[in-house]
C-alpha cells in the first residue's frame, strides 16, 4: 500500500499527515506544535526539516511504509519568500525520506486545493491577511496578499487598524470617530495615548491589529462606523475575488480562514458584495482545510492526475534534475 505525505507549515506551527492512496479515509497525523521561524527569506528550511523528518519517519513506521509515494508541502510566504525552501527541500527530502515526487506550494494553493479540489474557481483565504487565488486550470490568478503595509485589504489586520483609527478619531474629535470603538479600544488595549508604543515596535504587529477585528464585529450591531468598516472590508474582499476569477464562464468561490468566524456582521455584506461584483460566481462551502489540500495535491502527484497548473512560485514541482 502506498502513502502520501502532506505538510501545512507557517509561522503558527506545523501540521503533518500521511494518507493511504488506496484508502483516503486512512490518515495518520501529527502536530509538532513548535512555531516555525520566519526571516527575510521566509520559513527557515533547516528548522522545517528538523521538525518534519522525524515526524514523517514516525508516521511512515506506523503505516508500515518505507517512503512516501509523493509529498506536498504548503508553506506560508512561498510565493514571495520561498527561495530557500525551493533551493534546499528537494534534495534534503530525497536524501532523508527517499522522496521522488514533490510539490512545494504556497499556503494559498493548498487552501485552494482543500477548498475546491482541482476545479476552476476562486478561493479567498482570509485571516490576519487576505489573498484571493483563482485558476482556470491553465494558470493561477492572484489578487492581493501583499501584506498589511501594502495590501491584505479587508483582512483581519485591515479591519482592526480601521477600527483603531475610528477610535482615535473619536478621541481627537475628528470626523469619522466612533464612541463605541473608542470604548472597546480602551477596554482592550488601555488608554489610547499608549497605542503607538504598544503597536509600532512589535514584530507581530499584523496579528495584534487583527486581534481587534472581533471587537469591530461586536460593535457593528449598534454602531454605524463599525458597520461601515465591515461593509468596506466586504467590498475589498469581493473586489479581489472578482479580480482572481476566470475570465469566462461560471465558477465557484470558496471562503476559508479564521476571518470568516466574525460571522454575519462580515458575511452579510460580503454575500451582497460578491453577488454584485461577481455575477458569474457561485459561493460554495470549503470542502477541506490546507492540510487536506496538501494531501490531495500529493495524492494527485502520486497518481499522475494533478490538474492544478504548476507555477515557479505558487506550485513548484521539482524535476529530478533540480535535485
Amino acid at each position: 500500500m502506498s502513502w502520501v505525505l502532506g505538510v501545512d507549515s507557517g509561522g503558527s506551527g506545523l501540521r503533518i499527515a500521511l494518507r493511504s492512496v488506496g484508502d483516503p479515509a486512512r490518515v495518520l497525523s501529527a502536530d509538532p506544535g513548535e512555531p516555525l521561524r520566519t526571516g527575510p527569506s521566509g520559513i527557515d528550511p533547516g528548522q522545517l526539516l528538523r521538525q518534519l523528518v522525524p515526524v514523517a519517519e514516525e508516521l511512515l513506521s506506523r503505516a508500515g511504509a518505507r517512503e512516501p509515494a509523493a509529498v506536498a508541502v504548503g508553506a506560508a510566504g512561498m510565493a514571495t519568500l520561498g527561495d530557500g525552501l525551493r533551493a534546499e527541500l528537494p534534495a534534503a527530502l530525497a536524501r532523508s525520506l527517499g522522496v521522488r515526487r514533490l510539490a512545494l506550494a504556497a499556503d494559498a494553493v493548498t487552501a485552494y486545493a482543500g477548498a475546491l479540489g482541482q476545479r476552476a474557481g476562486v478561493v479567498v483565504a482570509a485571516g490576519t491577511g487576505m489573498i484571493a487565488l483563482g485558476t482556470d486550470l491553465t494558470a493561477w490568478h492572484r489578487a492581493d496578499g501583499w501584506g498589511h503595509l501594502l495590501g491584505d485589504c479587508g483582512g483581519g489586520a485591515w479591519i482592526g487598524r480601521a477600527g483603531l483609527e475610528a477610535a482615535l478619531r473619536e478621541h481627537d474629535g475628528r470626523r469619522g470617530g466612533s464612541p463605541a470603538l473608542l470604548a472597546a479600544t480602551e477596554k482592550f488595549f488601555g488608554p489610547v495615548g499608549g497605542l503607538p508604543g504598544l503597536l509600532y515596535p512589535r514584530s507581530d504587529r499584523p496579528a495584534v491589529l487583527a486581534s481587534f477585528a472581533p471587537e469591530v464585529a461586536r460593535a457593528a450591531a449598534g454602531d454605524p462606523v463599525a458597520r461601515s468598516i465591515l461593509t468596506a472590508a466586504a467590498e475589498q474582499i469581493a473586489e479581489s475575488a472578482a479580480a482572481a476569477g476566470p475570465s469566462s464562464g461560471t465558477y465557484e468561490v470558496a471562503l476559508t480562514g479564521g476571518l470568516f468566524k466574525l460571522g454575519e456582521p462580515l458575511l452579510t455584506p460580503l454575500r451582497a458584495a460578491l453577488a454584485a461584483g461577481s455575477p458569474r460566481a457561485r459561493t460554495v462551502p470549503a470542502a477541506g482545510d490546507p492540510l487536506v489540500g496538501a494531501l490531495d495535491i500529493a495524492a494527485a502527484l502520486a497518481t499522475d492526475t494533478l490538474r492544478l497548473p504548476p507555477d515557479e512560485r505558487l506550485l513548484y514541482i521539482p524535476t529530478q534534475q533540480d535535485r
